[in-house]
């Protein structure tokens, strides 16, 4: 696994999540339970992560939809 997005937006993940799953490929996302447990406020964000092979295809459909990658970042 590899980590593709990492943000305090809840709705980005979800859109990660449906454009990704629309391309067939799967994502699993890390840290929700976290970000919950400290009130939603937005200081512990959730990861989106994708198997590693998959990893550079996801980075060009999110970057294609207007979503920056955590590659794009240095976070891998």
């Amino acid at each position: 696994m590899k980590e593709l997005l990492r943000t305090t937006d809840p709705t980005v993940i979800a859109f990660a999540t449906a454009l990704l799953d629309g391309e067939g490929i799967a994502a699993f996302a890390i840290d929700v339970h976290m970000s919950a447990l400290e009130g939603s406020i937005g200081i512990l964000p959730r990861r989106l992560m994708v198997r590693s092979r998959e990893h550079a295809r996801a980075v060009r459909i999110l970057a294609d939809n207007g979503i920056e990658c955590a590659g794009a970042e240095g976070w891998s």
